[in-house]
């Protein structure tokens, strides 16, 4: 489940996605699955190739790549999304989401 995330935001993040640039979302996040996880980052590229190579800078395997057709991105959390925040100038997001 998805909260705290604008309207705006989704469409902005969409929109750099479908124009084939990295683009960053994050919102909070409930999953059982990911327990102490309460955000994830989507870190979204229509082209696949560039979304790929950029995994690879951040020890991403491709296989971890949430196959939307449209919106094809990876799901960071944990120290994994700080760092990758972090790295990426997206300060923010790291400081709006407490991170």
């Amino acid at each position: 489940m998805a909260f705290g995330l604008k309207r705006r935001e989704l469409e902005e993040w969409k929109a750099h996605v479908e124009k084939g640039q990295i683009a960053f979302l994050t919102h909070y996040w409930m999953d059982e699955r990911f327990p102490g996880c309460d955000t994830v980052t989507k870190a979204g590229c229509s082209n696949l190739e560039k979304l790929v190579a950029w995994g690879k800078k951040y020890e991403l395997s491709p296989e971890w790549i949430h196959q939307d057709n449209q919106y094809p991105h990876f799901d960071l959390f944990g120290e994994k999304q700080k760092q990758i925040l972090k790295q990426e100038g997206k300060w923010e997001q790291i400081k709006r989401f407490g991170l």
